[in-house]
């Protein structure tokens, strides 16, 4: 993309590989693209599908060669994007991208069979994409009895980031309306706040805040109009429709495409600036160095910070659940002879005690007791104090279904900033 950029741009041979090469560079140390590679998440795959299919996307584009079905830069877009789809549902950004280029392309061809061209663009990634979702599509067809991913409209309800873990008090459009303009307007204002200041400009300082101020000068950029579109197109969706489920993650784990745009703006404007200087100055044009080494030398200890904020809640983390699963086998009660398991950190749980885990939704003892019942669990593990909503404190008001979750003292430990306490789901 950036030798794409710097070629779009008439950059000399020298400043054209130092941009493309710089670029290279500074992704390889960049916080946000290096924790989403370190993590056991859908963020990386979605980032390098959807740049992969921004990338033929352009070269389409460029040189459109008559539209023709077999293409095989038409194949590998669907190709792409039916396995975008497949990493998360924010792939559908990234077809409309190529919907809107693909209408330009068909309009630089002529009147003439200008809607057949455009019939041809679409519809060929179309249909590959669709084969290649197909598999997925059957599996969740046949266990939810939806080929679509239909908890996304949910989302879009959610009154609090625990209700995507609902089971019997599921987010409604009713419910949703009946919380007022003023709470659905603060909604987006924090959501906005989250997914721009959050995601976007701390985490990815200094590269995150100069690509921001320099978005204005790649705005009519041909070679980065579908990652634009599409990035656009995720900012504003997470933004303005999930407002509350975006605060727990939907834009960040989304975000790697737009990460790379503001990357590729952060070097365009400082390749820009550092010439506009040079020309001034009669620098060599070997200074053209100075952009990226700027960024290199900025980014590398926010790598660092990064890494060790990211190390440190994994390692007390890890830590904390070793020491609750030691604690509950001399209870009598291990974990792995119990499953599946209700939890409030479901993955950190599951992927420590490899145990099947579900996630512990923040409703009535009696909804918790109905879950346990339908996938017989028989265990409860659930962190004091940790934010994650009403739970355990919820036990504490008495009721049939409290009485049914009896504490485990021995297996109850403390660390620094929780407690994690587990219950026996005794009813039957």
């Amino acid at each position: 993309l950036a030798a794409d950029l710097a070629a779009e741009r008439g950059l000399p041979r020298t400043r054209a590989r130092t941009v493309a090469i710089g670029t290279g560079v500074v992704a390889s140390i960049y916080g946000p693209l290096v924790m989403f590679g370190a993590l056991a998440d859908s963020t990386a795959p979605f980032t390098v599908l959807a740049l992969a299919a921004c990338v033929l996307m352009e070269r389409v584009a460029r040189d459109p060669r008559g539209a023709r079905i077999g293409d095989p830069r038409l194949l590998e877009i669907g190709l792409a994007l039916g396995l975008a789809a497949l990493t998360r549902n924010e792939a559908i950004w990234y077809a409309a991208a190529w919907f809107l280029v693909a209408i330009g392309v068909a309009r630089s061809m002529g009147t003439a069979g200008r809607l057949a061209a455009l019939l041809r663009l679409v519809a060929t990634p179309a249909l590959v994409a669709i084969v290649a979702y197909a598999p997925w599509a059957l599996r969740q067809w046949a266990t939810f009895g939806t080929p679509l991913p239909g908890q996304a409209v949910t989302n879009a309800f959610s009154r609090s980031y625990s209700d995507i873990f609902a089971w019997t008090d599921r987010p409604t459009l009713s419910a949703w309306l009946a919380q007022g303009p003023g709470k659905l307007i603060e909604d987006r204002v924090v959501g906005l706040r989250h997914n721009l200041v959050t995601v976007l400009l701390v985490p990815a300082f200094p590269v995150g805040p100069i690509g921001i101020v320099g978005l204005p000068w790649i705005l009519r950029s041909r070679v980065l109009r579908p990652l634009l579109i599409g990035s656009t197109l995720t900012f504003l969706v997470t933004t303005l429709v999930f407002p509350v489920s975006t605060t727990a993650g939907t834009f960040l784990h989304a975000a790697g495409p737009v990460h790379v745009l503001l990357l590729l703006s952060a070097m365009a404007g400082l390749d820009a600036l550092v010439a506009w200087i040079g020309a001034r100055r009669r620098w060599r044009p070997s200074s053209a160095v100075l952009g990226p080494a700027f960024l290199a030398i900025l980014a590398v200890p926010f790598l660092f910070v990064t890494i060790s904020g990211i190390a440190g809640i994994s390692t007390s983390t890890e830590s904390r659940l070793t020491g609750l699963f030691r604690a509950m086998d001399a209870a009598g009660v291990p974990v792995t002879e119990n499953a599946p398991v209700i939890a409030d950190f479901p993955i950190w749980v599951a992927e420590a005690g490899r145990v099947s885990t579900l996630a512990l939704p923040d409703e009535s003892p009696e909804s918790v007791l109905d879950l346990a019942r339908t996938f017989g669990a028989k265990l409860l593990v659930v962190s004091a104090g940790s934010g994650h909503g009403r739970w355990p404190a919820v036990l504490d008001a008495g009721g049939a279904a409290a009485a049914c979750f009896v504490p485990v003292p021995a297996a109850s430990v403390r660390s620094d900033a929780d407690e994690t306490r587990v219950y026996r789901i005794a009813c039957p």
